[in-house]
């Protein structure tokens, strides 16, 4: 089923400049109008369209966030600090910006009479007790990253209840595609990185542990939809329903890239959740989401992009199993 169309809209796109967000911005313009807000710390203007509006601004500055927002209809909240041990590190700055900063939006929302599509992870559910997970999963966050999204979901569904304020939140799982660059990037690139340079293909631990990654075609398509629906105040898992090893993912992308690197394995990473995969029901159901990019079709999409190859390094990069790698 096709995403329903959004028309004549005025639209904000906050963190906009960023992997998924200069995605959704794509999608947008053509029939809309479309503003960014981004301080560009992270993002790349080279990432948007000639005629979007851009505000070069923090989403944690009132002021811009005022003037970006000013009349629009429908906010896609991606702004964010992506990295859950930067959120370890520095637990004081990351609340500043995935929670303050995200009350600020909502705030601002109930000024506009504004929708509200909240930018949510899988990191809320910790170490999952249940496979596939539901969003009725216990929630036991293991970082303040994943604290800050659950509160922020709560935020979502309390503004929605005592504001009438239509908000969606998207728990995504690991989002992968073309311009997810960046020391937080994920497995994915890592591991392209690797195999384009002849590199080993850095495994760490068994490469047993499992994974729901999610192209992010997908994810685009996802908010197009939380755009429009009349289930609002709920939050929803947003993956593919279906789990790959990290073994099995270093196999594919060697094949898709014809690569020679071997895969070796290295010591694996303390906390390191085992398995996460999405159950994506409630999505099909009241969203009329369903995930269309299988993990080699996205792969080798993703390879045949000539854009998609990372710049080198310099350096042996390190794999992140972050399921939380999105903006």
């Amino acid at each position: 089923m096709d995403s329903p169309a959004i028309r004549d809209t005025t639209i904000l796109v906050t963190g906009g400049a960023g992997f998924i967000g200069s995605h959704l911005v794509e999608a947008l313009i053509p029939q809309n109008e479309v503003r960014v807000l981004d301080n560009f710390s992270t993002g790349d203007r080279a990432n948007l369209p000639d005629d979007v509006t851009v505000i070069e601004g923090d989403v944690r500055d009132p002021m811009a966030l005022q003037e970006a927002a000013r009349g629009v209809d429908v906010i896609f909240h991606h702004a964010a600090v992506v990295s859950v041990s930067r959120s370890v590190d520095e637990p004081r700055q990351s609340n500043r910006t995935n929670l303050d900063a995200s009350l600020l939006v909502l705030e601002q929302a109930r000024q506009e009479d504004a929708r509200v599509v909240l930018a949510s992870s899988a990191a809320v559910y910790g170490h999952p007790d249940e496979l596939p997970v539901p969003e009725t999963a216990s929630t036991a966050p293991t970082s303040p990253y994943g604290v800050q999204k659950l509160a922020l979901d709560q935020y979502a569904r309390l503004y929605e209840d005592l504001y009438d304020l239509p908000t969606v939140a998207l728990r995504y799982f690991n989002v992968y595609g073309p311009r997810q660059q960046g020391p937080y990037s994920g497995v994915i690139s890592t591991f392209l990185e690797q195999a384009w340079a002849g590199k080993p293909i850095t495994v760490e631990g068994d490469g047993e542990q499992s994974r729901d990654f999610v192209h992010v075609s997908d994810v685009v398509r996802a908010n197009l939809r939380a755009a429009t629906t009349d289930a609002v105040g709920e939050a929803y898992n947003i993956g593919t329903g279906q789990r790959a090893t990290v073994l099995e993912l270093a196999e594919t992308i060697r094949d898709v890239t014809d690569s020679s690197s071997p895969i070796v394995h290295r010591d694996a990473r303390p906390g390191d959740i085992r398995h996460s995969g999405a159950d994506t029901s409630k999505a099909d159901r009241k969203l009329g989401f369903e995930a269309r990019v299988g993990l080699e079709s996205g792969l080798r999409s993703l390879v045949s992009e000539s854009d998609a190859r990372p710049a080198p390094t310099g350096e042996d990069p390190s794999p992140t199993l972050e399921s939380n790698q999105y903006s």
